[in-house]
Formats: C-alpha cells, sequence, structure tokens
C-alpha cells in the first residue's frame, strides 16, 4: 500500500476529534525505543488502524510485536505518534477548527487527533 492510499483510507475513518487509543506492545532493554499499537472505536467495533498509521506517516512495523517502532524517551511517545498521524493526515491543518489552543480556534492537524492509552 502506498502512503497516499493509506492516507485516504485513514481519512474515511478519522476525522478531527476522534480519539486514537495507544497500546504499549515493546520496550527496548535500552528505553530508547517502543513498539505502539493504534485503534479507534468505529460503530462500536476496535479497528487496529496500527498498518495504515505507519503507511500514512512513513513508519515501519516492528514485525515481532505488532506496532510502530518510534525510538526516543522523556516524554509521551504515544501522544508524539498520534501527533505525527494528525500532522501526516492534515498537513495543512484542518478545514475548520477542531478545538481551541491559547484562546484561539485551533486548526493544527497535529492536535486534531486526541490520544488516550489503554
Amino acid at each position: 500500500m502506498k502512503q497516499l492510499d493509506a492516507i485516504e483510507r485513514l481519512l474515511e475513518l478519522l476525522k478531527p476529534g476522534d480519539t486514537v487509543y495507544t497500546i504499549l506492545r515493546h520496550v527496548a532493554r535500552s528505553g530508547m525505543s517502543r513498539s505502539i499499537q493504534l485503534k479507534i472505536v468505529l460503530d462500536g467495533d476496535i479497528v487496529d488502524i496500527t498498518y495504515y498509521a505507519a503507511r500514512a506517516m512513513g513508519d515501519r512495523i516492528d514485525a515481532k510485536h505488532g506496532g510502530i517502532r518510534i525510538g526516543g524517551c522523556g516524554m509521551d511517545m504515544g501522544f508524539a505518534l498520534v501527533y505525527a498521524l494528525g500532522r501526516a493526515l492534515w498537513p495543512q491543518g484542518t478545514p475548520e477548527p477542531h478545538g481551541t489552543r491559547n484562546g484561539e480556534p485551533d486548526h493544527e492537524g497535529g492536535y486534531a487527533l486526541k490520544q488516550r492509552w489503554i
């Protein structure tokens, strides 16, 4: 699947304001990378969007643990992953404000999706 196809599919599944649930599948012994899966709830069903998200962001799937492999530490890597997904889906921002930030209407694509750990 190509990057644009994955983005198109995700735009069918997600809209600004939706919540993406993150599941930590593995942490490297060094603590410097993690494998995180992404899920959404769609019509009452849990849908795994990890593959589409990895393609959309140009990331790779950790074949052994099934999540997107993301490097780094010292911050909420689930939030960072969902922020990057929002930026990939809405690089120019969302057409309508999806909330407020610093008292102003927020169009920033990175903040368009909510993130929660499960």
